[in-house]
């Protein structure tokens, strides 16, 4: 069973997300500040980590700058959670490493579908044989991808970026994450390729593809417009 840590200082936030967490199957540890955070860790490396940004001793970004020069921790799916509603806030978050954010207050079900799609971002936890969103329908057994019940041929990249992007449906996947998962940590291209990727993509997908959103300064997301 997948073991998340929540730094959150606020109990009754903190038991309210451990227990939402732990109804959809998952081990949860929660910590109030960030000592007894670090300290756990110490013991134990989770699966996931929710951190809070605003904490007692020590702000969520701090955390996530340490988790990302960690060697054990540096792979770690992080989710941030903040009270802040500007871009910039949410952009500072993601550049420090975190893997996706919810703003607060957020739903119970959001959480848990967020939480979700990481997991399946990360560890290819649950991943469906066949993924459909809106016309698009992808069957993982024969690699093979439709629109409106039409063939759409792909490279092997467009798939497996198409495929990041429908498992993630609804939640923006950032820049860096989508350079990491497609085409590695040791990619060196300028994120441009990544740009060019996108624009073929959306041209193959025809009328489907702008459903493809591009989310300015942190990512891309596949949304339906609703």
């Amino acid at each position: 069973m997948a073991v998340i840590y929540i730094v959150e200082d606020d109990e009754n936030i903190r038991e309210i997300e451990m227990f939402a967490l732990k109804n959809s199957g998952f081990e949860v540890q929660g910590f109030g500040d960030a000592v007894s955070f670090f300290q756990r860790l110490k013991e134990k490396v989770p699966a996931m980590v929710l951190v809070d940004v605003m904490l007692p001793d020590e702000d969520g970004l701090s955390i996530v700058r340490k988790l990302r020069t960690r060697s054990d921790t540096k792979r770690i799916p992080i989710i941030m959670a903040t009270a802040k509603t500007s871009e910039l806030d949410k952009v500072k978050g993601l550049d420090m490493g975190a893997d996706d954010y919810v703003t607060k207050p957020f739903g119970v079900m959001e959480l848990i579908s967020r939480v979700k799609a990481l997991m399946r971002r990360s560890y290819g936890m649950d991943e469906d044989k066949v993924l459909e969103f809106g016309p698009l329908r992808m069957d993982n057994e024969k690699r093979m991808v439709t629109v409106n019940n039409s063939p759409c041929e792909l490279t092997y990249k467009e798939y497996e970026l198409l495929k990041l992007l429908m498992l993630n449906a609804g939640i923006v996947s950032s820049r860096d994450v989508i350079l990491d998962r497609i085409w590695g940590t040791d990619f060196e291209g300028e994120s441009r390729t990544l740009d060019m990727h996108i624009k073929t993509l959306r041209q193959k997908l025809g009328s489907a593809g702008a459903m493809i959103r591009t989310v300015r300064n942190v990512g891309y997301m596949l949304t339906n417009g609703n």
